[in-house]
């Protein structure tokens, strides 16, 4: 990521309370994500949850780039 983008997205996290919101559940879901992917063995309700919460995390990752060409 370029020095202009993190600028950016520094910006946002201070002055866009939707990017703030979105940036933080991202970061949520992704540290959900670790954890379940740490465990040496994954039952099928931990699989479906690996693939929605990757859903999840894919879709605010949209919302937030949206966010973010609206300010280029």
């Amino acid at each position: 990521m370029g020095t202009k983008e993190e600028e950016l997205i520094e910006r946002l996290m201070r002055e866009n309370m939707e990017f703030l919101k979105a940036k933080q559940a991202h970061a949520e879901f992704a540290k959900q994500l670790e954890e379940l992917e740490k465990k040496p063995f994954l039952t099928p309700k931990d699989e479906m949850e690996i693939k929605i919460l990757k859903k999840k995390k894919l879709a605010l990752k949209d919302q937030m780039e949206k966010i973010m060409t609206q300010y280029r």
